[in-house]
C-alpha cells in the first residue's frame, strides 16, 4: 500500500510543477499622464485636482575632433606631415523637456491622518523610514518618488493612482485601515487610532 500512494504523491508533485503563477500586475502610473499644449490642467469633472510636474531637457556637451589639414605622405607612404586636428564642442539635446498633468488628491483632503496613513504605507514598503508625522515633508515626498518613479511617474507629488495603489482612498482617510477588517467594521475607531499614533512619534 505504501508504493501507490508513493506514485500518486510524485504524480501530483509533477502536475503542481507544470503550474505557472502569474506574478500581480504593476499599477502603471504612466498611463494616467496627460500633455497639452495649451496653458493650464487638463479640463475634468468637477472636484478633480490636478497637479503638474516639469522635468526640464537633459543637454550634454559632446566633443568631437575632425581633420583641419590632412596628412601629407611622401612617394613611400613615411608620413612627412602629420594631420592636423580641430577640436569642437557642441551641445546636444539627450532628453527633451517634459511637462505633464496627472490627477492628484486635493489639498483639503491632505489632513494630517490622511499624510500619516501614507507615511504608514510607504513605511510598509521601505521607502519611508522616520516616524509618522502627518506632515508632507520633503522626507515624505523623497519617499513617494522613490515609489511613483517605477511605475512610470517620476514626481514627488502624490498622484491619485499611486493613492489608490497604495490602498488609499482620497478624500477619506477613514477607509484606510489601520487593519482592514477593524476600518470596515468601525472607521472612526481606526482614525483615531491613527492620529494617536501620530501623536506618539512627535513626543
Amino acid at each position: 500500500m505504501i508504493r501507490p500512494l508513493f506514485l500518486c504523491s510524485v504524480l501530483a508533485l509533477t502536475g503542481c510543477q507544470g503550474v505557472k503563477v502569474a506574478a500581480p500586475a504593476q499599477t502603471d502610473l504612466s498611463s494616467g499622464l496627460v500633455r497639452r499644449t495649451e496653458a493650464g490642467p487638463p479640463p475634468g469633472p468637477s472636484g478633480t485636482c490636478w497637479a503638474q510636474d516639469i522635468t526640464p531637457a537633459i543637454i550634454e556637451s559632446v566633443t568631437e575632433q575632425t581633420i583641419a589639414t590632412p596628412a601629407k605622405l611622401g612617394p613611400d607612404g613615411e608620413v612627412l606631415r602629420p594631420a592636423t586636428y580641430r577640436t569642437s564642442v557642441q551641445q546636444k539635446i539627450v532628453k527633451d523637456r517634459d511637462e505633464v498633468w496627472f490627477t492628484t488628491p486635493c489639498d483639503n483632503q491632505l489632513t494630517l491622518e490622511f499624510v500619516a496613513t501614507l507615511q504608514r504605507a510607504l513605511k510598509a514598503r521601505g521607502l519611508y523610514l522616520q516616524p509618522l508625522t502627518g506632515q508632507m515633508d520633503t522626507t515624505t515626498q523623497d519617499a513617494i518618488r522613490r515609489y511613483q518613479e517605477p511605475l512610470g511617474l517620476d514626481s514627488n507629488i502624490l498622484s491619485l493612482g499611486a493613492a489608490q495603489s497604495l490602498g488609499i482612498v482620497a478624500g477619506d482617510f477613514r477607509a484606510l485601515p489601520v487593519e482592514a477588517e477593524a476600518a470596515a467594521a468601525d472607521p472612526d475607531a481606526a482614525a483615531d487610532q491613527i492620529a494617536a499614533e501620530v501623536a506618539n512619534s512627535l513626543q
